[in-house]
């Protein structure tokens, strides 16, 4: 019994020596390893990416409200340039656009 115990205690730390270097590469190299790692960091920045474009957008849009809210001629120019609204004493021409060009009569 004591001679197992020894040899036990000598080739033990021996053999988790063994199977941490042995084991170590594989958990690396494995798909749960680097791999996985540098996806999961090409991921972070990318959503980073869009958090940033979103965020200057949110900015563009509360700053464009705030314009609506105080300044009377952003909202007419709004009203015009997005709903087509016109004053009652304006005329309105209208040209069709040639098929193909994109343009209008007078290239």
């Amino acid at each position: 019994m004591r001679k197992w115990r020894a040899v036990l205690q000598r080739a033990l730390p021996l053999l988790v020596l063994a199977l941490g270097l042995i084991a170590s590469p594989w958990l690396l190299l494995s798909s749960g390893g680097w791999g996985r790692l540098s996806r999961l960091e090409d991921d972070r920045r990318t959503v980073e990416l869009e958090t940033s474009r979103l965020s200057k957008r949110i900015e563009f849009l509360r700053a464009e409200a705030e314009e609506l809210r105080s300044e009377p001629l952003a909202l007419e120019r709004a009203a015009r340039d997005e709903l087509g609204l016109v004053r009652r004493t304006e005329v309105v021409f209208q040209f069709e656009r040639r098929p193909g060009t994109g343009q209008g009569p007078r290239d």
